[in-house]
């Protein structure tokens, strides 16, 4: 696990409209993503709406992900959910197909999406990733989202 966190981005000025399409699966813990996520890009893009979209599971995501971004003019995606990874290899499946078809969502319509749909091997990693500040990825993908926004518009992409 890498330490390392992006630090907070400055204060935007202008106003983005940012999806977020969360599991209800594992609800407590995609719930901190969600929570921590919002905060964070309310603090550093305050002009900004969100749009919240609840699915099934995380297997269900992309597709949550693929309406919202048809229906409604997004900036940018954020997807949460949490796998438990048991001794089957559910988790692995489930993991890789998400991660395949939000990289080819992302690419097909011009959007970012930040994957936030974590494989986690107990209940202890799952607290420090979502339900506590210091690691949370919910803020890394908020962060991520406003970096990935500003480096497209300097590329000419608004």
């Amino acid at each position: 696990m890498s330490n390392q966190f992006p630090a907070r981005p400055e204060l935007q000025s202008g106003s983005w409209h940012f999806g977020i399409v969360a599991s209800e699966y594992n609800r407590d813990y995609v719930d901190g993503l969600v929570n921590f996520a919002k905060d964070e890009l309310l603090t550093i893009a305050p002009k900004s709406e969100i749009s919240i979209v609840r699915v099934p599971g995380s297997f269900e995501i992309p597709i949550g992900v693929q309406r919202l971004i048809e229906n409604r003019i997004m900036d940018a995606v954020l997807g949460f959910g949490v796998i438990f990874d048991g001794e089957t290899m559910h988790a692995e499946l489930i993991a890789g197909a998400v991660t395949t078809a939000l990289m080819n969502l992302s690419l097909q319509h011009h959007t970012p999406i930040l994957h936030e749909v974590l494989v986690v091997k107990n209940d202890q990693q799952a607290n420090e990733r979502c339900l506590l500040p210091n690691i949370n990825r919910g803020i890394e993908a908020a962060r991520a989202a406003v970096r990935i926004l500003n480096a497209l518009k300097s590329l000419g992409k608004e």
